[in-house]
C-alpha cells in the first residue's frame, strides 16, 4: 500500500514539474491571440491560414500587426514580380485596352509594395511620443495600397485575365487583414472600441470564389 502511494506521488510530481506542461501553456497563448485577432477581420480564415505559419513572434497586438504586414508585403511583392514578367512577355496576346490596363496595374501594385514597406518600417520603429502620428502614417499607406489594388482591377473593366484577377484579389484580401490589425493595434493603445473591418471589395464579373 505504501509502495502504491509512493509511486502515485512520484508520478504526480513528475507531471507537475514536467516542462511539457509549461511549454504547452506558453504555446497556447500566441494561438489564442491569433484567433482573437483574426476572428473579426474581413477574411478570418485567410487571416488564420496566413498567420498561423508565421515564423516570427506573435505574442502582442504589435507582433500581429507586423506579421500581417509582412504577409501582405510578401504577397504583393510576388504579384508585382508576376505583373512585371507578364507585361514583358505575355501582353502580346492582349487587346490594346488590356495592355494599357496591365501597364497601369503593374505600376499601381509596385506602388503598393513601396507603401507597405514604409508602413512596416513605421511599425518597426514605434515610439511613445510619436505613436499616434506613426500609426496614422501606417494606416494611410496601407489604405492607399488597398486603393491601388481596386484601381488595378477596375482598369480591366471586368476583363482581367483569371491569373491577374486571382493574384490581385489575394493581395487585396491579405492587405485588408493587415489594415485591420493595424487599426486594432492603434485602438488597443488608445483605449477605443474594437475597429471595424474594411468593407469587402465589390464583386466583379471575373472575380473568383471567395478565399475566406
Amino acid at each position: 500500500m505504501q509502495l502504491q502511494i509512493s509511486l502515485s506521488m512520484l508520478l504526480l510530481s513528475f507531471f507537475l514539474t514536467s516542462p511539457m506542461l509549461f511549454t504547452t501553456a506558453a504555446q497556447s497563448k500566441p494561438q489564442d491571440l491569433l484567433r482573437s485577432s483574426c476572428i473579426h477581420s474581413r477574411y478570418p480564415r485567410l487571416c488564420l491560414r496566413t498567420l498561423s505559419h508565421y515564423p516570427g513572434p506573435a505574442n502582442t497586438p504589435l507582433d500581429m500587426a507586423r506579421a500581417a504586414l509582412r504577409v501582405s508585403l510578401a504577397h504583393t511583392r510576388r504579384t508585382s514580380k508576376f505583373l512585371h514578367t507578364l507585361s514583358k512577355g505575355g501582353a502580346a496576346a492582349m487587346s490594346k485596352r488590356q495592355r494599357f490596363a496591365l501597364r497601369d496595374c503593374t505600376e499601381q501594385i509596385s506602388d503598393s509594395v513601396d507603401q507597405l514597406r514604409r508602413s512596416l518600417d513605421e511599425l518597426q520603429h514605434l515610439r511613445a511620443e510619436t505613436f499616434r502620428w506613426q500609426m496614422s502614417n501606417a494606416q494611410t499607406w496601407v489604405s492607399a495600397a488597398l486603393t491601388d489594388g481596386d484601381t488595378c482591377l477596375d482598369g480591366f473593366a471586368g476583363n482581367a485575365r483569371p491569373d491577374v484577377n486571382r493574384r490581385v484579389t489575394d493581395v487585396a484580401r491579405v492587405t485588408s487583414n493587415a489594415l485591420y490589425m493595424i487599426n486594432r493595434l492603434g485602438q488597443s493603445r488608445t483605449g477605443k472600441s474594437k475597429p471595424k473591418a474594411r468593407p469587402r471589395p465589390k464583386h466583379r464579373p471575373d472575380s473568383l470564389k471567395e478565399l475566406n
